[in-house]
């Protein structure tokens, strides 16, 4: 099987994997921080705001069964990419939306689906999503993985809307 990886970042990653992780064609998730300055993050002091990385969501796919394309559009319906460093309840630059892109083509497909989505005009603000490449990936701690699963009762922000592009 070819496996292929994206990072998404948008608002609590809890929310995000546990959203992802029912697609078609998603073969493993995982949470953890990108995006930031200092090695080796752990969840005290990203959340703190002050190492710059984002909660993110790392999600290994067959893009035979599911496309990078699907998974942005899936993104962009299940967060509000028009927020500044907020989702939610959550606010400050770790729960940023952003796309940690692999390669150019990955760079080229988020850019033109940024553009349908804003084009589009589903959400009534600009998409403020940055589009960056992909930093390295901290996995977060054992208990932030699989939580929703975990704690089915936990917090999230994230749902998926009904949107058209």
């Amino acid at each position: 099987m070819n496996v292929e990886t994206a990072v998404f970042a948008g608002g609590c990653f809890w929310g995000m994997e546990q959203l992802f992780r029912s697609l078609g064609g998603v073969v493993d998730t995982e949470v953890g921080y990108t995006g930031g300055e200092s090695k080796n993050p752990d969840y005290k002091q990203v959340s703190s705001g002050q190492t710059g990385h984002a909660e993110a969501l790392l999600v290994k796919f067959d893009p035979l069964k599911i496309s990078y394309e699907n998974l942005l559009l899936y993104f962009f319906k299940i967060h509000d990419p028009t927020t500044m460093n907020k989702q939610g309840n959550d606010v400050g630059s770790q729960y940023r939306s952003a796309l940690f892109y692999m390669d150019e083509n990955q760079k080229s497909t988020a850019q033109k689906i940024i553009n349908k989505v804003n084009d589009s005009k589903a959400w009534n603000s600009t998409i403020v999503t940055e589009l960056v490449p992909a930093q390295t990936f901290y996995r977060a701690e054992d208990f932030h993985q699989d939580y929703l699963e975990k704690v089915p009762q936990g917090y999230t922000c994230h749902y998926l809307r009904p949107l058209k592009f």
